[in-house]
């Protein structure tokens, strides 16, 4: 049973890695200004706590970077970022550990204006990681259709870290909110799904 169990949580997380390749290229495809690759980390996270919020963002990130986004590599940390305190905020949104009773207790509908908070909390730590990579590494310049509004906020004079930041802290927040309503507009499908595939498994 506890086999079972481990195995379907790491079939779940490594699906979750693949829903983050899936919308981030989409996102890079038609140059979105924002980035939909951490939407199985904040998923993971809901489901399974912090430390596992941690996995998805790495599996996605070594696999987009080898395949087809090398800066995928450069913003690992970005997504370990998210993935921790995506965890931390859904423990703290719900206390309850046990994946199959999450479902009943939160939604996009029962989330209401904290995802508002919610969103923001998430996406902070991450601005501050990856506007820094972005400016020091890229020189404000990645794949990311945010790209061009860097590069129009510095041709009107703005300091490129500065420009960077302010456009990394907007599309970030942007972002999250995306991220943050598509899970829970999702979650308690997958929970409940998890869940009966848990009490099967204990037949």
């Amino acid at each position: 049973m506890m086999n079972t169990n481990r195995t379907l949580k790491l079939t779940t997380l490594a699906l979750c890695g693949v829903i983050n390749i899936l919308g981030g290229t989409i996102a890079l495809l038609l140059r979105l200004p924002v980035y939909l690759d951490s939407i199985g980390t904040v998923l993971a996270a809901a489901l399974f706590g912090p430390a596992a919020g941690l996995v998805p963002g790495l599996i996605s990130g070594l696999i987009s970077g080898m395949t087809s986004d090398i800066y995928a590599f450069y913003y690992i940390p970005v997504q370990l970022v998210i993935g921790l305190v995506a965890g931390l905020v859904f423990r703290r949104l719900r206390p309850s550990h046990t994946a199959g009773s999450r479902s009943e207790s939160l939604s996009l509908r029962s989330m209401g204006w904290k995802l508002f908070p919610a969103a923001l909390v998430i996406s902070l730590p991450g601005t501050v990681v990856s506007s820094t990579i972005t400016a020091v590494v890229f020189g404000g310049i990645t794949s990311s259709g945010s790209t061009v509004l860097v590069q129009l906020l510095h041709s009107l004079g703005m300091n490129l870290t500065l420009s960077v930041c302010v456009v990394q802290a907007m599309t970030d927040f942007v972002d999250r909110m995306i991220v943050l309503a598509v899970v829970l507009v999702i979650l308690p499908a997958v929970s409940s799904a998890f869940g009966s595939l848990s009490m099967r498994s204990r037949k």
